[in-house]
């Protein structure tokens, strides 16, 4: 109930007041989507179910309505799409996890009390900045840098390197070789996991600090040990959040610059210049990052703890 009656006049309650903050703070994004994006959005989604033409004369461009042609060609016609699709969504499966794991993980360490503490949460907050345009830019033409990454590539190649003896003696036949190939396969992706933890760090940093210590000191009353204090009290406190940095995860993989689909779409549409077919192949991909989330915040969601 937004409004409470009282002498015969309308008053806000609480939670009303809350809802007309949240709004206020919304407005300037509700705006701005509005005024800069409503449009732009309603034209690609035309040029999807049109054949796009550079009118010279016009100086504009020129549609011609094609239906499903388009997406007909993403779908079952185009040999590329559908395979890297396939494979940055089973890149995505191994990765989330392993970030989402990570993050918790760095947030309890940096949670606790010890010195020097703000700069070690600065050192973890550095991959924010370090994943920004400017400086992939640098770091992806940095001739040093593509130097080191090759020789580290050349080794982890070498029989005598110390990942694959490991990889060699613990991935054998057997139940447990999948699991292992799997923390191998997160141990050779840690610089990605690190670079792409830093906001998840931070959103469950900020969820640690609001849960009560006296809950974690009750429990040591009643005898409970730092584990069993961890699966009964952080974890359910934090499990809100876990579905936010789920979310997030999912989404920031998908717009990274060394995404094959993105790369396909940004060559067709850039420089190709094709503009119907780069389109249908962006809300093909849109649709399918949307029913990634749903169907992950629909599995997840029944298991979150939201403390009142």
């Amino acid at each position: 109930m937004y409004f409470i009656k009282k002498e015969n006049k309308l008053s806000l309650t609480l939670e009303g007041k809350n809802a007309i903050t949240g709004y206020l703070f919304l407005l300037p994004f509700i705006v701005g989507f509005v005024a800069f994006m409503l449009f732009p959005i309603a034209e690609s989604l035309r040029m999807v179910f049109s054949d796009v033409r550079i009118d010279t004369e016009k100086q504009g461009f020129s549609m011609t309505y094609v239906g499903l042609a388009n997406i007909i060609r993403v779908v079952a016609i185009d040999p590329e799409f559908n395979r890297f699709l396939a494979e940055e969504i089973g890149r995505m499966v191994l990765i989330v996890p392993a970030i989402i794991i990570f993050s918790l993980f760095v947030a309890l360490i940096l949670n606790q009390e010890f010195k020097a503490r703000g700069f070690v949460r600065a050192i973890f907050f550095l991959p924010v900045i370090l994943s920004s345009g400017v400086m992939i830019g640098l770091e992806t033409n940095n001739s040093l840098l593509n130097s080191m990454a090759d020789i580290i590539k050349e080794g982890n190649l070498m029989k005598s390197s110390v990942t694959k003896v490991l990889e060699d003696i613990l991935v054998a036949e057997g139940a447990a070789s999948d699991f292992m190939g799997y923390i191998f396969r997160i141990i050779n992706q840690i610089y990605d996991i690190a670079m792409a933890s830093g906001i998840q760090i931070i959103i469950f940093l900020s969820a640690l600090q609001t849960i009560p210590p006296s809950m974690f000191e009750a429990a040591k009353i009643e005898g409970a040990t730092a584990w069993e204090c961890f699966w009964k009290i952080t974890f359910p406190m934090v499990s809100s959040l876990i579905l936010v940095n789920i979310v997030y995860s999912v989404v920031d993989y998908f717009i990274r610059t060394d995404n094959r689909v993105m790369a396909k779409i940004n060559l067709t549409t850039l420089r190709m210049l094709n503009f119907s077919f780069g389109t249908a192949m962006a809300w093909v991909y849109f649709l399918a990052v949307i029913s990634i989330i749903g169907i992950a915040m629909a599995i997840i969601s029944k298991r979150v703890y939201y403390y009142e």
